[in-house]
């Protein structure tokens, strides 16, 4: 099925998410109650003070940083894959994501592609973007779409086999697959201290485009295809 697809028409994509504010006392007192309501599951002991470093993954309690995406060229004998990174405040990162899907990948044909994209990106940006009061751009609104009907590819889901209570990390499957990993000088729990501490969103976006190449090999992979090299991949303003 995977070689059917087109690799032009796949957009390949990752964000990265941090809190909305970079303490826990800077949220007013509704926000706080709701928020200690919201983790009291998963924190387990820790207080929602302590727990709330980890709020950047919940779309109601976090906000985007930073979108990359990336995309094979069309019809090019010498394979080329480009990269592109949204940043900067949140609503209008989110506009002119939806400008690139509505201008170039609103085909029928087209599709999105992440690493648990399905549990984690896509709906996670489709949220963002009803809070910005951003109506959703086509790839994204899932309302009466039938499963065969959704835009998504998800390497996870691909790798799961239908084992759905199995979750591999994107940097556990280029391991086994045998892909060269980049050197990541950070990891996604550090995002959050990159942002608010060192203000280093450059870091951050280099960090975010080295995943979306990474998910770009995945896919190559799953279909039998030779990598990318380096020379093949180029970032774009």
């Amino acid at each position: 099925m995977l070689q059917k697809i087109n690799s032009s028409k796949v957009l390949f994509l990752d964000i990265e998410t941090v809190p909305l504010q970079e303490h826990f006392n800077q949220l007013d007192a509704e926000a706080q109650a709701l928020w200690e309501h919201k983790s009291a599951y998963q924190r387990g002991e820790a207080t929602p003070e302590d727990f709330y470093e980890r709020a950047g993954i919940w779309a109601e309690f976090g906000k985007i940083v930073c979108i990359s995406v990336g995309f094979f060229t069309p019809n090019t004998q010498d394979v080329q894959f480009r990269t592109k990174s949204f940043l900067g405040e949140e609503k209008a990162l989110l506009l002119d994501f939806k400008r690139l899907l509505e201008e170039h990948f609103s085909g029928r044909q087209h599709l999105l592609c992440a690493h648990n994209g399905k549990e984690f990106d896509f709906p996670y940006i489709a949220r963002r973007m009803l809070i910005h009061q951003i109506p959703l751009p086509a790839k994204l609104n899932l309302f009466q779409k039938k499963p065969w009907e959704v835009p998504h590819l998800d390497t996870m889901q691909l790798w799961r086999f239908g084992d759905y209570k199995h979750y591999t990390s994107l940097k556990l499957l280029t391991h086994v697959l045998n892909i060269p990993s980049p050197k990541a000088d950070i990891d996604g729990s550090q995002v959050a201290a990159v942002y608010y501490k060192e203000k280093d969103l450059d870091r951050i976006v280099r960090y975010c485009e080295q995943d979306v190449i990474a998910i770009a090999q995945v896919f190559l992979r799953y279909r039998n295809e030779a990598l990318l090299s380096p020379d093949q991949i180029h970032s774009v303003a």
